[in-house]
C-alpha cells in the first residue's frame, strides 16, 4: 500500500477582486467583495439557468 505525499493547502482567491486570498469559511477576502457578489445576484447578472416545464395544455 503506498502513501500519497501530504497535500500543500490550497490558496484560494478572492473571486471578485482575484488579488487578495479569500477569509477562512468564506469564498471572499472582504465583506465588500461579498456585497459585489450579492448585488450581482440580486441584479441578475447572474442567473442560475432552468429548463421551462411544458404547459399541461401543450401535453395533452
Amino acid at each position: 500500500m503506498s502513501q500519497d505525499p501530504p497535500r500543500r493547502p490550497t490558496t484560494r482567491r478572492c473571486p471578485i477582486c482575484n488579488r487578495a486570498p479569500a477569509r477562512p469559511g468564506s469564498p471572499f477576502c472582504s465583506d465588500r467583495c461579498q456585497q459585489i457578489d450579492l448585488g450581482r445576484w440580486l441584479s441578475g447578472d447572474y442567473a442560475v439557468p432552468v429548463k421551462p416545464e411544458p404547459d399541461a395544455d401543450e401535453e395533452a
